[in-house]
């Protein structure tokens, strides 16, 4: 699935050259694809091949700050390099760019990783079935289910929303912003937010952390909806962006932790099925909705998540109390 991943993505960027609508559609279908590939079979291939070898469980959090601190340089780099060669070669040429380094990807994956097929025994309807069953059943897994998709439907209409909201800011009002130097600041803050989850998870447990993550993150989207100061806007959306570098690794600890292996990379995709839908929804709307309107909607999203993850996993605790 890691080479498929790599494949469809690739041709994605492709697609790219082509000046037609429908191609460049059909590119935008793949990328989507793909993009449901890497946020979910990444994650598992990395949990499954560290149960495998037989490492500690407390050392999958390490694991995921690191991956967190290192996607935030990555990130920095690829768009100060994605803006040099799209300043020499045109807009096209960073996608052609992305497609050269998703063939190494590919070929890495294809010749150095160990091969994981999850139940081989289980169909594909068996094991969508069995998802759904365990995200009913277990309180665990729909409150974290629930939590991705409200968290994250949030961050993506964030990275649609940021650049209007600085833009139609009273006091930057025909001010050329330097959009580069802020996301590549978007990302340090990212990578802070990382280290800072390294520090905490020491003594906080991620059931916990996760909880202020939500309740910190629709504080940081109030602040646009009650200001339109420029400087407190963006200084609200760097602390967003320090809470996503937290969150990412603190949701992989906990998925590792509450669901199963069979089944999680299919879980992960049915919730971002919603998380889809709901940026669509905002995105569709958003000629009707104020940038205001918007952020709150997205501090309303992340208030139900922490309210029903909460409930969530109060019943799941007292179930594993029953059980025991």
């Amino acid at each position: 699935m890691g080479i498929l991943f790599g494949i469809l993505y690739g041709l994605s960027c492709l697609t790219k050259v082509v000046n037609d609508f429908n191609i460049l559609l059909i590119g935008r279908l793949l990328g989507g694809i793909a993009t449901s590939l890497l946020f979910s079979v990444f994650e598992s291939w990395m949990i499954a091949e560290h149960n495998s070898r037989g490492f500690k469980e407390e050392l999958l959090s390490s694991t995921f700050y690191k991956s967190s601190l290192l996607n935030g340089l990555v990130a920095i780099g690829s768009g100060l390099f994605a803006s040099e060669v799209a300043n020499r070669w045109g807009y096209v040429s960073p996608f052609l760019w992305a497609f050269s380094l998703l063939v190494a990807c590919s070929t890495i994956i294809a010749t150095q990783w160990n091969e994981n097929y999850g139940d081989s025994s289980s169909s594909l309807l068996s094991t969508l079935k069995t998802s759904i069953q365990s995200s009913i059943n277990d309180p665990a897994i729909i409150s974290l289910g629930t939590t991705q998709s409200l968290f994250e439907a949030s961050m993506y209409t964030f990275v649609f929303m940021w650049t209007p909201t600085l833009l139609e800011s009273t006091d930057l009002i025909n001010v050329q912003l330097p959009f580069g130097l802020i996301f590549a600041t978007f990302m340090v803050c990212v990578m802070i937010g990382s280290s800072i989850f390294n520090l905490l998870q020491k003594n906080l447990k991620p059931e916990l952390l996760i909880q202020y993550i939500l309740f910190l993150s629709s504080i940081c989207f109030i602040i646009p909806f009650l200001f339109n100061n420029s400087f407190i806007i963006y200084l609200s959306f760097l602390c967003f962006e320090v809470l996503c570098g937290c969150y990412f690794p603190c949701a992989g600890t906990l998925r590792s932790k509450y669901i199963p292996e069979s089944i999680r990379a299919t879980v992960m995709n049915l919730f971002r099925v919603p998380l889809n839908l709901l940026v669509v929804t905002m995105l569709v709307n958003i000629e009707r909705v104020s940038n205001q309107g918007i952020f709150l909607t997205c501090s309303i999203w992340l208030i139900i998540a922490l309210v029903y993850y909460k409930v969530s996993i109060s019943k799941s605790q007292e179930l594993i109390k029953v059980n025991k």
